[in-house]
């Protein structure tokens, strides 16, 4: 770091990337500010800077050895973080710089034989909450939401025809014949919990195959809305909060006879989409909608597998306006995906054992390539736009323009 790079940092304060610290502060609060920086999108500790952003400068003997110390005893799992020194600052004070990258694990400080997690919020590192560690070791794979057990609920909670179709049509299995057997083929499919001999329903088995999802999650719902204009409005055309399982329940033909979540939302779109003329090149006129249906689908798929249901506080949102489709998850994008990576094709999934039993039933496909294949490359052929993709503080939303 240059010195007037230093003097830019530091004129700015402290802030959620960086911290200031004079090098007599013990191992275990240098352990807290990098632990902290480490859980969020990394940062830097200024040692040598008192709070005041006045130049203190550095006196420690034998620094960088220490830092590194302290590193490797204090924090678990442990930090190799970046150390450089910066010459006379101010005349005769140096400044001791050390960095450390967004963790792709949790990080704690070790100390008395006991792991304390810290995460960074504005310009303070503070102890993480129960719920905040878990979303934290959900964003960096060391935790699925969807096999949480829910509290209260029993085998009992599962629609059975749903499963049977599944096991016996979808996977080609035998159905179980008690409900013994049945927990014992659920828990090994990760769709029921086991704790001390007792059984009770998961996330994932709830939201795929509960018989009313919504009495134990009722985050899970998707609120649906049509308006008539281009912007949300009380006077809307049709509401509808759909509450049932994901997969639809077929018949002995393969016909839906019993629809789930997913396509009763493709049927509220539809039904608040309009279809008009068209004429083809070779003169025959066929009715065409406002939107390509395996975009929709895809937007609504996606929205599902991959939203982030430890969010709690919201639902699933599809709005149709005059003008465009929104379909919005909770949650950010899942594991290090960012935009231009999703639309190339790369594939995480926050919700592997969702995603698996969708795919199961043919709504995702099996190279990860719906993004690229049927909602960008769909809408350009369909009417020569491009989708827009969006992320907000704490979801994702897609937006398909007419």
């Amino acid at each position: 770091m240059l010195k007037t790079d230093l003097f830019q940092v530091v004129s700015n304060g402290e802030n959620s990337g960086v911290e200031f610290k004079e090098d007599t502060i013990g191992p275990r609060d240098l352990a807290k500010e990098l632990v902290a920086f480490s859980n969020l999108d990394g940062g830097s500790v200024l040692l040598g800077v008192r709070d005041d952003s006045s130049i203190a400068g550095i006196t420690r003997e034998g620094l960088e050895e220490w830092v590194m110390n302290t590193c490797r005893d204090k924090i678990r799992p442990e930090i190799i973080p970046y150390f450089e020194v910066v010459k006379d600052v101010e005349p005769g004070k140096d400044v001791a710089v050390v960095r450390v990258e967004a963790g792709w694990g949790v990080h704690a400080v070790w100390h008395n034989s006991h792991k304390t997690y810290y995460i960074r919020v504005g310009t303070e590192s503070r102890e993480a909450s129960t719920e905040e560690l878990e979303r934290l070791f959900q964003q960096r794979g060391g935790f699925r939401v969807e096999l949480r057990p829910v509290s209260g609920s029993t085998l009992g909670d599962l629609d059975i025809r749903r499963l049977t179709d599944y096991f016996c049509r979808v996977r080609g299995q035998d159905a179980p014949n008690d409900d013994n057997e049945w927990a014992r083929l659920l828990s090994n499919a990760e769709l029921l919990s086991e704790e001390d001999g007792d059984h009770s329903c998961n996330v994932a088995g709830l939201v795929l195959f509960g018989s009313n999802p919504a009495r134990f999650l009722p985050h899970v719902a998707i609120d649906c809305a049509a308006y008539p204009g281009l912007d949300k409005d009380y006077a809307a055309r049709e509401r509808l909060s759909i509450r049932s399982p994901l997969v639809s329940l077929f018949d002995e033909k393969g016909d839906p006879s019993d629809s789930g979540a997913v396509e009763q939302a493709i049927q509220f779109v539809s039904r608040n989409t309009p279809v008009a003329g068209h004429v083809e090149e070779t003169g025959i006129r066929s009715d065409r909608p406002a939107y390509p249906l395996e975009a929709i689908r895809e937007a609504l798929v996606n929205a599902v597998v991959h939203r982030d249901y430890l969010l709690s506080g919201t639902t699933i949102e599809i709005s149709v306006y005059d003008d465009r489709v929104e379909v919005v998850s909770p949650g950010r994008l899942p594991n290090g995906i960012t935009i231009p990576r999703m639309v190339t094709g790369c594939r995480a999934a926050r919700n592997q054992l969702i995603k698996d039993v969708m795919r199961d039933y043919g709504y995702l496909e099996h190279m990860g390539m719906g993004v690229p294949r049927k909602i960008v490359r769909c809408m350009r052929e369909h009417n020569g736009t491009d989708p827009q993709f969006v992320i907000a503080d704490e979801s994702f939303a897609v937006r398909l323009y007419r």
